[in-house]
């Protein structure tokens, strides 16, 4: 199937998709792992995101999880742009983080993705649920991908 086989999936769709692949994965809390991807869709929106950042937003831990392979995002009626924007959210494992920044910031439409995400992240809500070493390390890897990215502090 390609991209122009038929016509993007809707959010609607594409939310379930998320919620299905995700629904027994729990956050480093003990939440729901599908509160955090309705908050970073939901960031995406509020931030002025259109339809292809929403619906990469909704997908953008499904590949890295192995909640969904990259096959299955290959063949999947999104469209190209949902697509790489995924595609660059997607940490690889051990790639440098100025790797990972690079990557978002030369795909159009990755960087709101990310900046909704690491806004969830660092939520103190969320932080605060975590013990000390984990909130003080998590805190320091979420500024520093904010400072590799341009992102000012929220």
């Amino acid at each position: 199937m390609t991209d122009t086989d038929h016509p993007p999936l809707s959010l609607a769709a594409v939310e379930t998709i998320a919620r299905t692949v995700h629904a027994h994965q729990t956050d480093k809390a003990g939440r729901p792992y599908t509160e955090h991807l309705k908050a970073v869709a939901e960031g995406t929106r509020d931030r002025g995101g259109d339809e292809d950042q929403i619906a990469a937003a909704w997908l953008h831990d499904a590949v890295e999880d192995d909640a969904l392979s990259e096959q299955w995002l290959e063949e999947a009626p999104l469209s190209p742009r949902t697509k790489a924007i995924v595609r660059a959210v997607t940490k690889i494992p051990g790639e440098p983080p100025e790797t990972y920044a690079a990557r978002i910031l030369t795909t159009p439409g990755a960087l709101l993705v990310k900046e909704a995400d690491l806004a969830h992240n660092a939520d103190p809500h969320r932080l605060a649920a975590l013990d000390e070493p984990t909130r003080k390390r998590l805190t320091e890897k979420y500024a520093r991908m904010r400072a590799l990215l341009g992102l000012s502090g929220e």
